[in-house]
C-alpha cells in the first residue's frame, strides 16, 4: 500500500503545511537503482578528530577503503561545498578531551550534507582493562544514535567498532554497503569488525571460475538458498542475492509452489517446495545442494499468529516457535553437521525483529521466537567461525511495508510508519540489501551481529 503522506509531504502545499505545522515530512530516499547506484551530492569527507589509532598507516589504508566505493574522497571542507557523506575516524579518542575533536570536526559541516547523506564514524572496541578508554569509546555510541535521530532529510549517522587485531580494510564491505544507497534505511546502527577468520588453507573455496574480483557480482559462482522465498522479504533477498550473481535455491511451503515457482523462474534460481518445520528438512535441503555445497543460508521464513498471552491458545504459541525458531536451530545444525556451508564464504543470516528487541503487546510468541533467533546468532557466531570458518549474523526488521502491514488498522499502521528517524516505512529490499552486505564473501569480519533495518525506529531504540 502506497505511503500517500509521504507522497504529499512532498508536494508544495505539503511542504507548507507540514512547516507551518510541525509535522515530519519525510524525504524520499534515495536507494540503489541501476541509474542511481552511488550516494549523490559531493565527495566523501575524511576526517581525523585525533591521531588514529594505527597511526599514518592506518589513515592511508582507510582513505584507500574509502576511495574503493568509487565516491571522490577530500579531507577538508572548502567554504560552501556540499559532501554525499563523512567518515570520520575516532579510533584514537581514548579521553573525555579527545570527545571534544569529535565536536570540533564535525560541527562545522553538518549543515554541509546532501540529502540522503552518510555519516560513519570509525571507532574502537571499549577496553576492558582501561576504564578510561571504554568510557570514551562508548560514548561514541550514543553520539551516533542520537546524531541519527536529528540529521533528518533521509540522512543516516553508524558506528562501526575495530576490534583490537582489525584494520580499515577489513571493514571495506562494511564501508562500501554504508556509504551506499544500498543502506537506506539502515541508521544508528553499531557494527563490530573483527579480524580475518582462521580457516585452514586446505579448507578455503577454489578461486578462479567462481570468483570474478567484480564488486557488482560478489556472489558469483555462489549458492544461497532462501527460506519464506515465495513472497515479500524472501522473494526480495532472492532477486538481491541474485542480481549480486547468486544460484539461488528457492524454499517455501508446498501451499505457496505457484508463488515459489514464479520466485525462481524471475531469478534463474531453483524451486525448492519444502515445509521447513518437517523433521527431515535438513536432509532433504542437504540432498538438494549441489556438490560444492551452501555458502549462504538465508533463514527467512518465519508466521505470525497474534493474540495477548490471555487468550493465546497453545497451538498458536507453538507454531510461531517452531516456523520462527525451532526450524532455525535444526536446520542449521543439520548441515553444519553435514559440512554443507562452505568454509570461507559460508554466512549464515537470520531473520530476527525488533520485536525481539522491544517487545509487542499481542506478540509473546513472536517477539520470544524472535529474541531466541537474536541468542542463537550471538553464541554460535565465534564457534562457527573458529569451527567451520563461518559467519553468523541477523538482520531485524522494523516496519516494512509488505502485505502484511498493509493489513494492519490504520493509525496503527501511521504509527508503525512515523515511529523512526526517517518518518516512514522500509521496503522488503532494504532487508535484501542488508541481508547481502552479510552474505558478501568480503564480508569475513562481520560476525554475531544484529543489524536493524528500521530506519531507526523509536521502538527499542
Amino acid at each position: 500500500m502506497a505511503d500517500r503522506y509521504l507522497h504529499w509531504t512532498n508536494t508544495r502545499p505539503g511542504r507548507l503545511l507540514t512547516r507551518t505545522l510541525g509535522l515530519p515530512r519525510p524525504v524520499p530516499l534515495h536507494r540503489w537503482s541501476p541509474q542511481r547506484p552511488r550516494l549523490e551530492g559531493g565527495p566523501v569527507l575524511h576526517l581525523t578528530p585525533v591521531p588514529p589509532r594505527g597511526g599514518a598507516q592506518q589513515t592511508k589504508e582507510l582513505a584507500g577503503t574509502v576511495e574503493a566505493t568509487g565516491l571522490p574522497v577530500v579531507t577538508e571542507a572548502e567554504p560552501g561545498a556540499r559532501h554525499a557523506a563523512a567518515v570520520v575516524d575516532a579510533t584514537g579518542i581514548q579521553t573525555v578531551a579527545g570527545l571534544r575533536g569529535l565536536h570540533e570536526c564535525l560541527h562545522p559541516v553538518m549543515r554541509s550534507f546532501a540529502e540522503c547523506g552518510r555519516i560513519v564514524v570509525l571507532g574502537a572496541s571499549p577496553d576492558p582493562d582501561d576504564h578510561r578508554q571504554a568510557a570514551a569509546q562508548q560514548a561514541l555510541e550514543g553520539f551516533v544514535r542520537s546524531l541519527g535521530k536529528e540529521t533528518g532529510g533521509g540522512r543516516t549517522a553508524q558506528l562501526v567498532r575495530l576490534a583490537p587485531e582489525a584494520a580499515p580494510a577489513h571493514a571495506a564491505s562494511t564501508l562500501r554497503f554504508l556509504l551506499s544507497p544500498k543502506s537506506a534505511y539502515v541508521s544508528g546502527q553499531v557494527v563490530e569488525i573483527g579480524g580475518a577468520p582462521a580457516v585452514p588453507a586446505e579448507d578455503l573455496p577454489p578461486t578462479g571460475s567462481d570468483a570474478t574480483g567484480d564488486p557488482a557480482r560478489p556472489l558469483h559462482g555462489r549458492t544461497a538458498l532462501v527460506t519464506g522465498c515465495a513472497r515479500g522479504i524472501g522473494e526480495s533477498v532472492a532477486a538481491t542475492l541474485a542480481r549480486d550473481g547468486a544460484h539461488v535455491l528457492c524454499l517455501d511451503v508446498p501451499q505457496a509452489e505457484d508463488d515459489l515457482h514464479r520466485v525462481a523462474e524471475a531469478t534463474g534460481g531453483t524451486a525448492l517446495p519444502l515445509d521447513i518445520t518437517a523433521a527431515d528438512a535438513g536432509a532433504r535441503i542437504a540432498a538438494a545442494l549441489p556438490s560444492g555445497g551452501l555458502d549462504v543460508l538465508v533463514h527467512n521464513a518465519g508466521i505470525t499468529r497474534d493474540r495477548r498471552l490471555a487468550n493465546m491458545s497453545a497451538e498458536r504459541w507453538a507454531s510461531v516457535l517452531e516456523v520462527n525458531l525451532d526450524s532455525v536451530l535444526r536446520t542449521t545444525d543439520h548441515l553444519l553437521a553435514e559440512r554443507a556451508l562452505r568454509p570461507g564464504t559460508g554466512r549464515v543470516v537470520a531473520t530476527a525483529s525488533i520485536a525481539g528487541i522491544a517487545g509487542n503487546v499481542g506478540q509473546t510468541n513472536y517477539a520470544a521466537s524472535k529474541a531466541g533467533v537474536i541468542g542463537f546468532v550471538r553464541s554460535l557466531a565465534p564457534r562457527a567461525a573458529a569451527e567451520h570458518g563461518i559467519t553468523v549474523n541477523a538482520v531485524a526488521p522494523g516496519f516494512i511495508e509488505t502485505k502484511m502491514t498493509a493489513a494492519v488498522p490504520f493509525f496503527i499502521r501511521e504509527a508503525g510508519r512515523r515511529m523512526s528517524s526517517h518518518s516512514q516505512g522500509g521496503l522488503p529490499v532494504d532487508v535484501a540489501e542488508t541481508t547481502a552486505w552479510l552474505a558478501d564473501p568480503a564480508s569475513y569480519a562481520v560476525n554475531g551481529q544484529v543489524v536493524r533495518v528500521c530506519g531507526q525506529s523509536l521502538l527499542g531504540a
